[in-house]
């Protein structure tokens, strides 16, 4: 990406947040547009891909704290089309300022006399002081894109793990020229305007500086008299595939899992991009989580409560355990079952914590209301609610 791309594109208005939006927001933004804008949700829509990309182009930079001050900063500095010095009171052309506009420097770039930004702007975005009007450095290998992908999975899947096939669509070097750019059986030049490195400095006055991707190559290092049919040159192209991805056991809904190197391929040799795998796990039937383990709610009888009972209740394996129910159990009781929970990261698994809800039944037939009466007789028990109307 280019300076002029930091300073012409605003990258917030791309992502629909505002300036001092918080991580998360920026995120959160990123993720509804990324799904929105998906190829695979966009088949052959060819406005929804370019929209794709530009959110996601928008993303690298404002979803990186690093990427995100150094952006904010240059726009401060020169986003308004003026140069503006740090504690200075105007834009250049202004009263008690420089006597060019920060567009002509850009429309200058590629001349010799043309102005630049890198001495200001070289530890933003890469470049250095120079005064020749080519660098001199070799093109460095690049990293390939992290790519960002969903998964929705069962619960039961996401308690003991599981493998799920994704499809992603990314960006990797063109299968006919296998990244060259060049048609089949002829091979690219070395770029003679900046060298072969992709990178031109420009010097304005002899005290700005801007090192910028080569106009000729736009980048490459490498420029081609027959351009590849399939890619048109740019050593690029869109490959589908389905990877094979582990769930670990354990992983809760809405977790971002990071899969290191399973990205975008990298160019001139660099290492691949990861890949984010956002999961959202289905809601159980009468099973719940809470951290390691997991949870159930078991109703019992007034007498399995009053008189105590063993019962038996499932577990998520599918294979039931009898549980003692302690006789006098209140409603709304905790007990445990070791050992039935959510696998921990160790291997070891957590317990399932049962939670008593004790059924009171709505309609007694004769004979029980009258052993119920005869019951509360025998009972004798005290006020129970005596201590509700005491002196405050």
């Amino acid at each position: 990406m280019s300076t002029k791309d930091w300073l012409e594109k605003d990258f917030y208005k791309v992502l629909g947040v505002s300036k001092t939006a918080e991580p998360d927001e920026i995120k959160k933004a990123y993720r509804k547009l990324a799904r929105k804008y998906h190829p695979d949700s966009n088949a052959g829509d060819a406005s929804a891909e370019a929209k794709f990309k530009e959110v996601s182009e928008a993303y690298d930079v404002v979803g990186d704290a690093k990427k995100r001050k150094e952006y904010d900063e240059a726009r401060r500095l020169f986003g308004s089309g003026g140069f503006r010095m740090p504690g200075s009171g105007g834009t250049a052309g202004g009263q008690g300022g420089f006597g060019f506009d920060v567009g002509d420097l850009f429309n200058r770039s590629g001349s010799t006399g043309g102005g630049g930004l890198g001495d200001i702007l070289g530890g933003m975005f890469g470049g250095g002081a120079g005064r020749t009007t080519t660098t001199t450095s070799t093109a460095r290998p690049r990293r390939g894109a992290d790519i960002e992908t969903e998964a929705t999975i069962e619960f039961a899947e996401a308690v003991n793990g599981v493998t799920v096939a994704l499809r992603m669509t990314s960006d990797e070097p063109c299968k006919t020229c296998r990244g060259t750019g060049a048609k089949y059986g002829t091979v690219p030049k070395v770029c003679l305007k900046c060298e072969g490195t992709g990178m031109q400095t420009s010097v304005q006055g002899g005290v700005f500086a801007m090192t910028e991707p080569c106009t000729e190559c736009k980048g490459r290092g490498l420029v081609v008299d027959q351009p590849c049919e399939t890619c048109h040159g740019s050593g690029r192209g869109q490959s589908s595939k389905t990877m094979q991805v582990r769930i670990p056991a354990g992983v809760q809904d809405n977790q971002r899992i990071r899969l290191k190197g399973k990205g975008a391929a990298g160019e001139r040799g660099g290492p691949a991009g990861d890949l984010y795998v956002s999961v959202h796990v289905k809601p159980h039937r009468i099973f719940g989580r809470q951290g390691e383990h997991l949870t159930l709610t078991v109703p019992v009888s007034f007498t399995e409560a009053a008189l105590g009972a063993e019962i038996k209740v499932p577990t998520l394996d599918g294979l039931p355990v009898t549980v003692r129910i302690p006789a006098g159990t209140a409603n709304g009781s905790k007990l445990r079952v070791r050992g039935k929970g959510s696998v921990r990261r160790d291997g070891t698994k957590g317990d399932l914590l049962l939670t008593i809800e004790v059924q009171v039944p709505h309609e007694l037939t004769d004979e029980q209301r009258t052993k119920l009466q005869e019951f509360n007789t025998a009972s004798a028990q005290p006020d129970l609610r005596a201590g509700l109307f005491g002196s405050s």
